[in-house]
């Protein structure tokens, strides 16, 4: 069962089935993007940049939709970014970081993927509790212990699920495409090794934590990975190991002297620089094995 909340952003507000449309300036300017709750706030144009060939107006034309997945105690509360102008029907889920689906840099990444023309879905994975930059560091092993791995993957499938009624089922799109950051990377190989290749067609891996490296040799489709060289939690080697052992024309880029999480929190102009060209990869990525695909 899908619910649907009120969401705000700018001076637009509708409910029920509607959409809330993002109607901002151009892309080469300034650009709402959502935060937590109901407020609007600018996001700075260098880390939104969209490439020459989006057309503006498209860029623009995209709907967000605060929704509720299922009922009772398992309902997940999601955001949904559709492309109103150039959708191209296939649909991304995009696992976020430990900050959680509602976190300013997530979305505004979603929403850049979104303006290329896809329907990107972001649960959340926490169930409303996720990691605040205010929580001592010495308390954030006992934060991932609560966060269960059977009802995380459980979300997850039951996402998935939803996009594949969504979109699939609809006869627009034959398979999904899954995106994840950190938390959420490391979760990428775990839906992908579950799913078989029944519903995603590729799937990418931002700096991926707590990956398992057992669960390589059963995912069936490619995995791109990026990561910096200087990211401790994400090493080379690893992922290395994880190309090999999935196949599938899977691969690995390595960006020089990156930390964990430059590529949706770029934090310099070297960092948003490199942040770019992930997202050009990404992109490239997605096109050719799940646009072209389908």
């Amino acid at each position: 069962m899908l619910k649907l909340k009120l969401f705000h952003v700018g001076t637009i507000q509708l409910s029920d089935s509607k959409a809330s449309v993002y109607a901002q300036r151009k892309c080469s300017v300034n650009l709402l993007r959502s935060c937590r709750g109901n407020t609007a706030c600018r996001a700075s144009s260098s880390l939104l940049k969209i490439e020459d060939d989006i057309d503006d107006e498209a860029c623009e034309l995209v709907s967000g939709l605060e929704i509720s997945i299922g009922e009772g105690d398992d309902s997940i509360d999601a955001y949904l970014l559709k492309a109103m102008k150039n959708n191209n029907g296939t649909g991304i889920l995009l696992l976020s970081d430990i900050f959680g689906f509602e976190d300013s840099s997530t979305r505004d990444f979603a929403y850049r993927v979104a303006c290329n023309g896809y329907n990107v879905l972001i649960p959340d994975l926490f169930r409303g509790d996720p990691w605040t930059k205010d929580q001592p560091m010495t308390l954030l092993e006992q934060w991932i212990a609560k966060q269960e791995p059977q009802r995380v993957a459980k979300d997850i499938d039951t996402s998935a699920k939803w996009m594949v009624d969504e979109f699939l089922a609809a006869g627009i799109s034959k398979k999904l495409a899954i995106i994840g950051f950190c938390f959420g990377g490391g979760r990428v190989i775990d839906a992908l090794s579950r799913d078989q290749g029944a519903l995603f067609g590729v799937g990418v891996s931002f700096y991926g934590t707590r990956m398992n490296p057992s669960l390589a040799s059963s995912i069936k489709v490619p995995v791109l990975f990026i990561s910096g060289d200087n990211d401790p939690l994400c090493t080379v080697s690893v992922l290395k190991d994880f190309e090999k052992s999935i196949g599938q024309g899977s691969k690995v880029v390595i960006f020089e002297g990156r930390g964990h999480g430059f590529a949706h929190r770029p934090n310099s102009p070297e960092e948003d620089k490199d942040a770019d060209e992930a997202f050009t990869i990404i992109r490239k990525w997605l096109h050719d094995g799940l646009v072209l695909q389908n």
